[in-house]
């Protein structure tokens, strides 16, 4: 039975696709003063949870060369971790550009461990498919393609540094119709704001054109609810940074997904970066739309 009084242990799951660079960010979090372990099979991890004596963060590095491993598998141990309260649980994706990951086995020369006798190629095609699930439900989500060592471990650093580090931030956009996203503090409804899709015009733009945003913003119900979010946001987050929470995530939904609650996203994001804070952003269904335009 948990102890009620026994502290939560900050828990950070990295994974990602092979050749993302999770064996930098595992390296970089036990320098930080992580309990890093690599490739634990996922039906031990309730057990390591449970023997914690200390709270000691741990990082914990999954991913899909795991002997036990599935989407749904990994899946129910993130809802598993999420639901205890022994454990403050950070789902840590680092992500990179399918020709940037095959231009890294390429130049390593490394067989894809996915298509061990196929090409590279299929093999990160096959594996960014597989991880598509695990990414939906990231709390921090880090493209490396653009990244080097130096950056990637500068990355890392600047989000579970213990001394001296701001509190992180998501901001999150999310479509009604496809459910609320999973590990989320604040939600806020947007469907009340005018919505985009009915002008013919705007239907097939999102939040993140101009034209969008300034449709939005003309609703006179904008302003009042945009500047009390905000001032709501900015009370709550020297609390909750003074209370040892490692990350804030908010979420702005609306019907679609792509119009009112991808400005809201944008608004906020900008505004609190103005702030000097540090914040990611992610656009649930814009990101889903942008993978089924990929060419096959």
């Amino acid at each position: 039975m948990p102890d009620p009084g026994k502290k939560a242990v900050p828990v950070v799951l990295v994974t990602g696709p092979s050749g993302a660079g999770r064996t930098t960010a595992i390296n970089v979090l036990e320098d930080l003063g992580f309990e890093a372990i690599d490739n634990l099979p996922l039906r031990l991890l309730p057990g390591l949870i449970d023997a914690a004596t200390e709270p000691r963060p741990m990082a914990l590095g999954l991913d899909s060369r795991n002997r036990d491993f599935s989407p749904r598998a990994l899946l129910d141990v993130i809802d598993m971790l999420a639901g205890r309260r022994e454990a403050e649980l950070t789902v840590l994706y680092l992500d990179s550009q399918p020709d940037v990951l095959l231009r890294r086995y390429s130049e390593t020369r490394r067989r894809h461990p996915l298509a061990p006798a196929e090409s590279p190629g299929e093999g990160v095609r096959r594996e960014l498919d597989l991880m598509a699930p695990i990414r939906d439900r990231a709390d921090i989500l880090l493209d490396t393609s653009e990244m080097n060592v130096h950056q990637l471990k500068a990355e890392i650093e600047r989000w579970f540094a213990p001394e001296g580090r701001a509190l992180a931030l998501s901001v999150q956009s999310f479509s009604y119709k496809r459910g609320m996203p999973h590990g989320i503090d604040m939600v806020f409804d947007c469907r009340f704001l005018a919505n985009p899709y009915w002008e013919p015009a705007l239907r097939q733009l999102s939040g993140e054109d101009q034209a969008v945003q300034g449709y939005v913003k003309a609703d006179p119900l904008y302003e009042p609810f945009f500047s009390r979010v905000l001032d709501m946001t900015r009370l709550l987050l020297p609390a909750y940074r003074d209370e040892g929470k490692s990350h804030l995530s908010i979420a702005f939904g609306c019907t679609g997904g792509q119009h009112r609650s991808v400005t809201m996203a944008e608004t906020l994001a900008k505004a609190l970066a103005e702030d000097g804070q540090q914040v990611s952003i992610r656009h649930r269904e814009l990101q889903g739309q942008r993978k089924s335009e990929r060419p096959g």
